[in-house]
């Protein structure tokens, strides 16, 4: 089965108002070309300099969301054209994309990264963290950034149940911070949670985008 057909099957399971981010990292120019032929426009990268170079000889249609860890000294390079930025996991971090957004004269959407997982290698916030970032004067300043929702990744492991309470954790945080800090903010909509393995019981526990690249684009080595 080839890419554009994978993306229409896994397409058919998922409800409309869930969007499925094409994660496209590590893969060649003509894997994207091809989902892009078959009329697909979401794709999702994890390094900079790569996702510099796939906006520069692609289509520039194309909606890019960058997914990995971010570093400040590497957001000017995306900044000019990033749809999202999935993984906002400081203030450092929000103030540089602010900055960059600033010089290029636009607003870029952000999500917030939690740690849901129980593994220490994952990046994120916690609530309480989030809560102090949102309260604070210096985010009250940033006006080139906008914050619309969430963002988490689960555990590693076949236990399902473990998965299914991670991803109900973020849903939670999401609610909360949506009555305390985003209650009149309209664009505060999305829980991008779950990948190619995990992504039905997301949607389940009410994942909005889902990230998907091994099941669209095979094995990465």
């Amino acid at each position: 089965m080839g890419i554009s057909q994978k993306i229409n099957t896994i397409l058919k399971t998922i409800p409309d108002h869930v969007k499925m981010v094409a994660v496209s990292k590590t893969k060649p120019k003509e894997d994207i070309i091809e989902a892009y032929e078959g009329g697909y426009r979401i794709f999702g990268e994890n390094k900079p300099q790569e996702l510099v170079q796939k906006y520069s000889d692609l289509p520039k249609d194309i909606e890019w969301h960058f997914i990995g860890h971010l570093q400040t000294n590497k957001v000017k390079y995306i900044a000019p054209f990033v749809h999202l930025i999935h993984a906002v996991d400081s203030m450092k971090l929000m103030k540089e994309i602010n900055k960059q957004a600033e010089k290029n004269k636009r607003v870029i959407n952000c999500l917030l990264q939690f740690h849901i997982a129980s593994e220490e290698s994952k990046f994120g916030l916690t609530l309480a963290d989030a809560k102090a970032l949102l309260s604070s004067e210096e985010f009250l300043n940033l006006h080139f950034i906008q914050i619309i929702g969430v963002m988490g990744m689960a555990t590693y492991t076949v236990q399902e149940d473990v998965i299914r309470t991670e991803f109900g954790n973020l849903k939670s945080i999401f609610e909360n911070l949506k009555a305390d800090y985003f209650k009149t903010k309209e664009e505060f909509t999305e829980i991008s949670m779950g990948m190619s393995g995990d992504y039905a019981l997301a949607i389940e526990e009410g994942s909005t985008m889902v990230r998907l690249g091994s099941c669209i684009f095979g094995s990465r080595f």
